[in-house]
């Protein structure tokens, strides 16, 4: 606990800390974590200090508060669609889009599948200790992964940007029509953690993220406002509208709508959201 066991000697940048030998001051290293430290802005908690081979490492948790973000300081408004082929479809107000890949991370997740498979199969118990620091390692990997492009969309668009995201909560893929050997990658991406890491970073940067419904995000003609489920093809990763003509690819279609929802909610919508309206074909 702070100030029992441990305190932050911020004159000297060092720590104090309590061992069985006393009050020891020691050095650290902080790599680009500096701006954490500043104990006028963030309130220290409790500490865990751990040892990895020669080293120490301590995790420190720390809170701070912000004030309320404000649609009037809004600049831009970016939706967007999280997948597995683009882990990040974006489109913003000046209509660009930027297409962050999943490719890597898909290949990357697979050996890690067809390696868990193999141990699974040998059964020995030097086989489950090695699974075990394989899942680790592969949770690592994705909050890796997810902290780094959270942190590139952030620096991207820059500050007071509302980030427009769908509601996920109590959305999965359907995994009965998935190839059995895609179903895996598919229900076991950490969305939310995106989500989360989004969040805490957009408000460290005046920015805030926004959930909208994601009903028919991918079926919507973002043209003519045109709502059919057989425009998109899926093999082909392809939307047309049958009404307007107006194609383009499904993930960017996805985000061109949801970024229009975070203008409904830029207007005051509380939950925006699209409507089908039901009329003859």
């Amino acid at each position: 606990q702070r100030n029992r066991d441990w305190s932050y000697l911020n004159t000297s940048s060092q720590l104090s800390l309590n061992t069985l030998m006393g009050r020891k001051k020691v050095d650290f290293v902080c790599k680009n974590f500096d701006q954490y430290l500043d104990a006028s802005r963030w309130k220290f908690g409790s500490i865990k200090l751990l040892q990895f081979k020669n080293n120490w490492y301590i995790h420190l948790s720390a809170t701070t508060s912000f004030s309320e973000y404000e649609l009037k300081q809004t600049q831009h408004i970016v939706g967007i669609d999280r997948g597995l082929r683009f882990l990040a479809a974006c489109y913003d107000e000046q209509g660009q889009t930027l297409l962050c890949s999943g490719q890597k991370v898909l290949c990357t997740r697979r050996k890690y599948k067809k390696l868990r498979a193999q141990l699974q199969a040998k059964g020995t118990k030097s086989a489950k200790r090695r699974l075990k620091k394989i899942g680790q390692r592969e949770n690592r990997f994705m909050s890796d992964v997810n902290h780094r492009l959270t942190k590139t969309l952030v620096n991207h668009y820059g500050p007071n940007t509302i980030f427009a995201l769908e509601d996920l909560v109590n959305v999965r893929f359907v995994t009965e029509k998935a190839a059995k050997k895609r179903r895996y990658e598919m229900v076991s991406w950490t969305f939310y953690q995106f989500e989360q890491f989004l969040a805490y970073k957009a408000n460290l940067n005046s920015s805030t993220v926004v959930k909208v419904s994601p009903r028919f995000t991918s079926q919507r003609c973002p043209k003519c406002g045109r709502i059919r489920k057989e425009n998109r093809n899926h093999e082909l990763h392809l939307y047309i509208c049958d009404k307007c003509g107006y194609k383009s690819n499904d993930d960017r279609l996805a985000a061109m709508n949801i970024q229009f929802l975070g203008e409904q909610y830029h207007k005051g919508v509380k939950i925006p959201k699209f409507t089908k309206l039901r009329s003859a074909e």
